[in-house]
């Protein structure tokens, strides 16, 4: 019997488990924290609640109204006319127990344990050891312990230990920080339905602020690029400063921060051993979006293995698992690139910011954004939408470029031109980031 080793119990874990043991493959998957409330804004596509066959019980929030709030503080409604369509928001501590009960329940063996160390030995054929410390309910120190695998499945997230075993290589990260803050019951019911999205140098100079409700409270949160990590506490207070008027009388219940990989990694099959999730870096340019995609990454890769084991050969090979990667990037590449690119394009500057939320004013560009993210689909666009859509953005880059305010160096507080701080930059003059 193929025996896997499944590290990590977030989505892709869970998932990849889950399929795993319903095909009766021997399956261990190790969780560390099992309460874990992963910093995240928790919103998730209505396609994933279907296609994963998600209860209602495990969200909070069902949210058919978006606001979007420029730089200057102009709003956008956007709409869902549907009632039968929702994004919806969760806790991720809720929704990833869930996910981990449903994965153990089929089969899988559930270890609340850390894995400390990976034996690869011959990296390509394994088998493979890893060392762990196993934790009984109630206890802080775990007992040492060591078990003997086939294949690795790596869903421990941005600092995989799975991805330094396998010498996966690097990537960039973001940093995301968020409070999660209670509010008294009329704030509450503002935000029913409705999530927040705020751009802006004070927020984020590489992404978005957001305000989305939960339960009891809401997230408030932002992102940056690691090298801007040091800015993170004025960019939350930056967000909490546009809330301000829903939030002045809310209590912090929570703070959190996590890394976010920005791409994917060099490799990330090796051998036996496969990165799912986080820990392959598939999270989402511009939306931030990463949690379908590690379920769905996670299900992808263990598929493979099934049917490498039930077509005969007992232990997936290399090149086994690497038709999951082959099937992944032929279904998403272009998801990521176009996603990339609107990020390039309107995450620029302020000017480019102001554009862009203007373009979701529009009733075509909220329909096309809406059916690509509930249902992970690519939508046809008519000639007319076409054009229009071509028009606006170029109309956003040419007023980003025109408008584009210059750029702010924290160091040294001084206001410079773009080739000042290009210059800057190449002579490595900027220590502590920069805010564009």
């Amino acid at each position: 019997m193929v025996r896997v080793a499944v590290v990590g119990g977030g989505p892709s874990g869970s998932c990849a488990a889950e399929v795993l043991a319903k095909a009766g493959i021997k399956t261990w998957i190790f969780e560390r924290k099992l309460n874990n409330a992963k910093p995240c804004g928790g919103a998730i596509p209505l396609c994933m609640v279907e296609e994963f066959d998600l209860p209602e019980s495990i969200i909070d929030r069902k949210v058919r109204n978006m606001k979007m709030i420029s730089p200057s503080n102009r709003e956008v409604d956007i709409n869902l006319d549907n009632k039968d369509e929702y994004i919806g928001m969760c806790r991720r501590e809720v929704m990833d127990a869930y996910l981990r009960e449903r994965a153990a329940g089929c089969g899988a063996q559930l270890i609340n344990g850390l894995v400390t160390k990976i034996d690869t030995g011959d990296k390509r054929q394994g088998p493979y050891t890893l060392h762990y410390s196993h934790y009984s309910e109630g206890e802080s120190t775990g007992t040492a312990c060591t078990i003997e695998v086939d294949v690795i499945i790596g869903a421990d997230g941005a600092n995989s230990r799975v991805a330094k075993a396998m010498d996966a290589g690097d990537y960039n990260v973001a940093i995301a920080f968020q409070e999660r803050i209670k509010l008294p019951a009329e704030e509450m019911k503002y935000y029913e339905n409705l999530a927040e999205m705020y751009v802006g140098t004070d927020v984020s100079p590489d992404f978005y602020a957001w305000v989305f409700p939960k339960y009891d409270h809401v997230a408030v949160g932002t992102g940056t690029m690691q090298q801007n990590q040091s800015l993170i506490k004025s960019l939350q207070r930056g967000i909490r400063e546009r809330a301000k008027k829903r939030l002045l009388n809310g209590e912090v219940i929570k703070v959190e921060a996590h890394p976010i990989p920005e791409h994917p990694r060099p490799r990330r099959v090796v051998g036996r051993m496969a990165l799912v999730g986080d820990a392959a870096g598939y999270v989402t340019k511009s939306s931030g979006e990463g949690i379908y995609f590690a379920a769905k990454s996670g299900r992808m890769c263990a598929e493979e293995i099934v049917q490498a084991s039930l077509a005969g050969s007992r232990i997936p090979s290399e090149k086994d698992l690497k038709q999951y990667l082959k099937k992944w990037d032929r279904k998403y590449g272009a998801t990521y690139k176009v996603l990339e690119l609107l990020q390039n394009i309107f995450y620029r500057n302020d000017a480019a910011r102001e554009a862009f939320v203007e373009m979701c004013d529009d009733k075509d560009v909220q329909r096309l954004t809406f059916d690509s993210y509930l249902y992970k689909r690519v939508v046809m666009m008519n000639p007319w939408q076409q054009l229009k859509l071509t028009f606006l953005t170029i109309g956003a880059v040419l007023r980003g470029n025109a408008l584009a305010p210059n750029i702010y160096l924290p160091v040294d507080s001084a206001v410079r031109t773009d080739l000042e701080a290009t210059e800057m930059l190449r002579t490595g003059a900027i220590k502590g980031g920069i805010k564009s």
